[in-house]
């Protein structure tokens, strides 16, 4: 008998977090409007198989407005503001119901989540989606999420699903971001147009040549072409997030990149922690300071989170969410991170006992003052 060849080791087979993104043209049949269920079932077999792996997965769904529109008589071509929003909130329905039909027939819970993009841009609305996201994933539910498009003006619009998924994948440290699209990645002009394009496995800087391939969309019931693709993939890879193009017209598309199959592959500088902890130490700008004792120092410096107990003072003005510096008694900065706690209430519990913050604020809030996660040494 021949030996079995090893399965290929890919960005995706070795991340322990995973986006994916699933584009309208792939989830609704552009002729009918009708959800392509039978391609839908062999999506959710993959994420199936990747939870089976260990793996958890958050999947951001465009489909919403292309299955709405048909239901409610809105013609093809372009729509309005105002009737994508009202085709959103008839499709979302329908979107959801197939999702959890199919997911939770094989014992996996499924939650919705609508975001727009202040979500993302507002600090403590990041963290409440951030705080969300992250225990519907320790609770073993696979997050589904979409621009809330209902909602959303067009100050305040991502415009598609693409860069979405980007924000996500950095808001939640994931390790990989899959695009399943319309095309197989990415290729230096649009081979559609030009039989001489050539296609690109690997990306690993994006430059200004990069950014020259993107074309428009060819499809017409999505919203996000090739250069919406290359903008998600900068933010994916300055996360630390590995980020890939690839067709999802085929069955089981995810396990088909997961084995080698044809796709495009952006490769991060860093990982998403050490991106992350970059852009707390560089990028913002401390709100107020925290005084520490001795004791909470050698505790930071050994891997430990921020508690109330070891802060002897505060100043400044900071909300939940804002950064701020982690001094020593004499003035010394030695760490920087985003605080849980607005400067009120950092006044009102520190020196104090983890277990007395739900008595001292009323409300059951986190136990550290700065998790170790938000937090980077000076």
């Amino acid at each position: 008998m021949p030996a079995r060849t090893a399965p290929p080791v890919t960005p995706l087979s070795r991340a322990r977090r995973i986006v994916v993104k699933v584009g309208s043209a792939l989830l609704v049949d552009a002729a009918t409007g009708r959800l392509n269920r039978a391609w839908l079932e062999t999506l959710v077999a993959d994420i199936v198989r990747l939870r089976r792996q260990g793996k958890e997965v958050v999947l951001v769904s465009s489909g919403a407005i292309a299955l709405g529109r048909r239901h409610i008589g809105l013609p093809r071509g372009p729509l309005r503001l105002e009737e994508s929003q009202a085709a959103a909130a008839v499709g979302q329905i329908r979107l959801a119901h197939a999702y959890k039909e199919l997911l939770e027939a094989e014992g996996v819970p499924v939650a919705q989540v609508l975001l727009t993009l202040e979500d993302s841009e507002q600090r403590r609305r990041y963290l409440n989606a951030r705080a969300t996201l992250t225990t519907l994933l320790a609770c073993g539910a696979v997050p589904v999420i979409n621009e809330n498009d209902t909602v959303a003006t067009a100050e305040i619009r991502y415009g598609d699903n693409d860069r979405l998924a980007a924000r996500v994948a950095q808001m939640v440290s994931a390790d990989c971001v899959v695009l399943l699209s319309d095309i197989d990645g990415l290729y230096t002009a649009d081979p559609n147009k030009d039989p001489t394009a050539r296609f690109i496995p690997l990306v690993r800087q994006i430059t200004p040549d990069i950014e020259a391939m993107a074309g428009d969309s060819a499809s017409e019931v999505g919203r996000g072409g090739m250069a919406t693709k290359i903008i998600a993939a900068r933010i994916a890879v300055a996360a630390g997030c590995h980020f890939c193009i690839a067709a999802g017209a085929p069955r089981h598309p995810v396990r088909r990149i997961e084995q080698g199959g044809r796709c495009t592959w952006f490769r991060p500088a860093a990982t998403p922690v050490a991106a992350r902890k970059q852009w707390i130490a560089g990028t913002l700008r401390p709100a107020g300071e925290l005084r520490i004792d001795e004791g909470a120092v050698r505790a930071l410096r050994s891997g430990k989170s921020l508690l109330p107990a070891g802060v002897t003072a505060t100043s400044g003005r900071f909300e939940r969410g804002d950064t701020v510096s982690v001094c020593t008694a004499d003035g010394r900065e030695v760490a920087r991170g985003i605080v849980a706690y607005g400067d009120a209430e950092a006044a009102r519990i520190i020196g104090r006992r983890s277990a007395d913050i739900a008595a001292l604020l009323g409300y059951t809030g986190r136990d550290e003052l700065i998790h170790r996660d938000d937090l980077v040494l000076q």
